[in-house]
């Protein structure tokens, strides 16, 4: 069975980290291009990060310098890693297949159940 599996979200402070890990099963991570992606209540889905094939990495200016994406295909993992968390982080994170092109990415067939991730103070 193909499938992602978010994990790591919670409830974390204005200027806290979290890192969120999305596992793969039935299928090579280290094969396909996978993005990060948030949606919020009443605000569109957006791309926070994306990692192709190739290890290329895009982040859009509202993710640069505070989140870092990385894959171990070891495990056949992909992860998020967030820092200096604002309010406006907060969503229901997941990851799927896309393209890293120009944003917005898409998102593919394949996608997690996503993760909540709660920025307050």
């Amino acid at each position: 069975q193909l499938q992602f599996v978010e994990s790591g979200g919670g409830f974390v402070q204005p200027g806290g980290s979290l890192r969120l890990s999305c596992a793969a099963s039935g299928f090579r991570l280290d094969y396909v291009a996978i993005g990060w992606f948030r949606q919020a209540p009443g605000k569109e889905r957006e791309g926070v990060s994306c990692i192709s094939r190739d290890n290329d990495i895009i982040y859009p200016d509202s993710a640069r310098g505070r989140f870092t994406i990385s894959r171990d295909n070891a495990k056949n993992t992909v992860y998020l890693q967030m820092n200096s968390l604002k309010p406006e982080d907060t969503g229901v994170y997941f990851c799927a297949t896309t393209k890293c092109t120009e944003l917005p990415w898409p998102v593919g067939t394949l996608r997690g159940q996503g993760t909540q991730v709660t920025v307050s103070s």
